[in-house]
């Protein structure tokens, strides 16, 4: 027994020795875990970091960007001045994103998740209505410009035509064409690919949504309504802020749809942009660098508000758990 019982205490103190050891990195394996952090990480900063602190740098200058470095003149807030009191398009502009924001919350966005909800109920075909739904997503934005250019066309497109609006006698409606109405005519073919992608996020969720909490509402009387605003909607609060950070964002970085179907370099009354006042001012055949970068380092700011907010409360909720 003695014996027995040696060998049985040096089996479990060679485990123990054993589990304590820590394997040391060879050299392969450190060169291997170097490329596989550090090419990621100089990928981002040089695509990432680095045009963002350049753009912070010459938002404060004037250059047309010809003639070299040399030619950078510092104008201080200069630019930011010209485009709070002087810019004629840049508080349109802004009113355009805020529409463009108000628009994504109360249509496209719960209509996604009206679409998730009701497939997730394993209905017949629902493989394919989701791949139906989802195809916008995966088009270009220059084809699906192209698609609405024509859906809008006044002579013969789709929306006249049902209308009756194209035929001889009657006033054409410029959907793209009338700054009254080409906001909402491109707010319209932009959800379509807006609510598509809502509905594959809020899908995902639903997924992993347990479903005895909505059988224990159902036997607790609870209509489906009920059941949906009080166990399912508070349950997925994770997903439901995930998907108001992306709405915030898509809304703020609008550009190649409108790009596309305003034509004329996107320089379209009623369709002013940030995005495209950024893209006209620093590509355009003005060239103004500086005011360009002073636009985008606003949009920046704007756009770090939800994710900087959604950042803190993560990091809030991992730590209270």
């Amino acid at each position: 027994m003695t014996v027995i019982t040696d060998a049985a205490e040096n089996v479990a103190g060679a485990g123990v020795s054993g589990s304590r050891r820590v394997r040391r990195l060879t050299g392969q394996d450190k060169i291997v875990l170097g490329l596989m952090v550090g090419i990621p990480t100089l990928l981002h900063v040089a695509l990432v970091w680095v045009p963002t602190l350049v753009s912070v740098l010459l938002s404060f200058s004037s250059w047309d960007g010809i003639g070299g470095l040399a030619t950078i003149k510092f104008v201080g807030v200069q630019n930011y001045v010209t485009m709070f009191t002087v810019s004629p398009t840049f508080w349109p502009a802004v009113q355009h994103n805020v529409i463009w924001l108000v628009f994504f919350v109360l249509l496209p966005t719960p209509f996604g998740v009206f679409l998730a909800y009701q497939l997730d109920k394993s209905i017949r075909f629902t493989r394919f209505y989701q791949t139906a739904i989802f195809l916008p997503v995966v088009i270009s934005a220059a084809v699906t410009g192209f698609i609405w250019q024509t859906i809008y066309d006044p002579d013969n497109g789709l929306v006249n035509s049902i209308l009756g609006t194209n035929k001889p006698g009657t006033s054409y409606i410029e959907w793209l064409g009338d700054s009254h109405l080409n906001l909402w005519a491109v707010l319209i073919a932009a959800s379509w690919k807006q609510a598509a992608y809502i509905m594959i996020l809020y899908l995902a969720g639903l997924k992993g949504f347990d479903p005895s909490l909505r059988e224990a509402a159902a036997l607790d009387g609870a209509s489906e309504w009920q059941s949906f605003t009080r166990v399912t909607f508070p349950a997925l609060k994770p997903i439901n802020i995930i998907i108001l950070v992306v709405t915030i964002i898509e809304s703020l970085r609008a550009f190649d749809l409108v790009y596309v179907v305003a034509g004329s370099n996107g320089t379209k009354p009623g369709l002013e942009l940030l995005s495209i006042l950024i893209a006209n001012n620093i590509l355009g055949e003005s060239s103004l660098v500086g005011y360009g970068s002073a636009l985008a380092v606003v949009l920046l700011v704007i756009s770090l508000v939800p994710i900087v907010s959604y950042v803190f409360q993560t990091f809030r909720k991992d730590q209270q758990a």
